[in-house]
């Protein structure tokens, strides 16, 4: 008999257990991640996330798992549902607190049903979801940035969400010069220019695997997302804690001055993708933030030989700079088959748009003709 159980902490499951479910090496679901998100302070009731992992159990042994969480806010989800929840407050209901299947502050597509790709303990953990939210009288439920195959697993009731993003994906190219070659030769030029403004500039900019960090450096790492964060009026949910913990995890790109770290852009690695996911600078360069952010990217997916970098939500800049859109999937259940209804034929109208905006992306593509797309 299966026994489903729900833990307010990914360290009541054993990391063994939860990562012998991964059915890549996707490391935004790995133990380790989760973990250090939790361990470092960025997983707080007050800041409206609480950990709720859902596992199903066989005589004591995990047999599959989803990351959850209960959340009190929308923030760190980057698939919006700000309109739907003031829609139903005005309606007189309560859209908090939801149910959320996803990896915090994350726009990854990535596993999320871990099961070892067996289809039917994924239908499983779906309906352990249903049955959670209906015993908590929740709103509701969402599953973000799904990889296609699982996507399907979610019923026909839950409504089907898209968005864009841009990825860089790896054609054989043996250096980048290479890659520049493919580009058109408006876009080629521009980017020998942008990366002609930064080695003038006099900067030291190097590769570093993030268990090379000291602790110092480190704080400094995170004091320039922070002031990024700041500058922009964001919330900066990451902690110094949580970024020390990535430790190996991360790969950076590091531009030094006299004084020390000026600007990084942090990546992580796994299953042959580069994933970019912060940057800061206390420096005013032009074009620093592509050098770092996306060519020494490229530079470092084409010598590892990857297959493809994504450098994160949005960014429309990002095509001229060889990114092309695909499209990112989520599910989503509303209890309320009325406001369901009214939800879903409003995104039929939004994935006609996306799907208009991601044509005309493409009639952009940065790459010369022939070059595959």
């Amino acid at each position: 008999m299966i026994e489903t159980r729900f833990h307010p902490r990914i360290a009541d499951i054993p990391a063994p257990d939860w990562d012998a479910l991964r059915p890549d090496g996707n490391p935004f679901v790995s133990h380790a991640f989760l973990h250090a998100l939790e361990d470092g302070g960025c997983i707080r009731p007050d800041w409206g996330w609480q950990a709720h992992h859902l596992g199903l159990y066989e005589r004591g042994r995990l047999l599959a798992a989803a990351p959850l969480y209960l959340k009190s806010n929308s923030h760190g989800e980057f698939v919006f549902d700000w309109s739907w929840a003031a829609a139903w407050e005005r309606a007189g209901g309560d859209y908090y607190p939801k149910l959320l299947c996803g990896v915090p502050y994350s726009p990854i597509t990535g596993p999320r049903l871990l099961t070892s790709g067996d289809a039917e303990l994924q239908s499983a953990l779906v309906d352990a979801m249903r049955r959670e939210a209906e015993r908590l009288e929740l709103s509701s439920m969402h599953a973000n940035f799904l990889p296609a195959d699982e996507a399907d697993i979610f019923g026909a009731d839950w409504l089907v969400r898209s968005d864009v993003q841009f990825h860089w994906r790896n054609r054989g190219w043996r250096d980048f010069d290479g890659f520049l070659a493919a580009l058109n030769h408006k876009k080629r030029a521009n980017i020998r220019h942008e990366r002609k403004h930064v080695a003038a500039a006099g900067l030291r900019i190097a590769w570093r695997d993030g268990g090379t960090l000291t602790a110092t450096e480190w704080d400094a790492v995170h004091a320039l997302y922070l002031a990024t964060f700041d500058a922009k009026g964001n919330h900066a949910a990451l902690t110094p804690a949580f970024f020390r913990q990535l430790g190996g995890m991360a790969q950076l790109a590091l531009a030094h001055d006299e004084d020390g770290i000026a600007a990084m852009a942090l990546f992580l690695e796994g299953d042959g993708v580069l994933y970019g996911r912060y940057w800061g600078s206390r420096v005013d360069v032009p074009g620093l933030h592509f050098e770092l952010c996306y060519y020494r990217g490229i530079e470092y997916a084409i010598a590892r030989g990857l297959r493809c970098f994504e450098p994160g939500a949005q960014g429309e800049h990002k095509l001229a700079r060889g990114f092309l859109p695909v499209r990112t999937h989520s599910r989503h259940l509303l209890v309320h088959e009325g406001f369901r209804a009214a939800v879903r034929a409003a995104l039929r109208d939004e994935a006609q748009a996306m799907d208009r905006y991601a044509d005309e992306c493409m009639e952009h593509s940065p790459y010369a003709q022939g070059a595959p797309r």
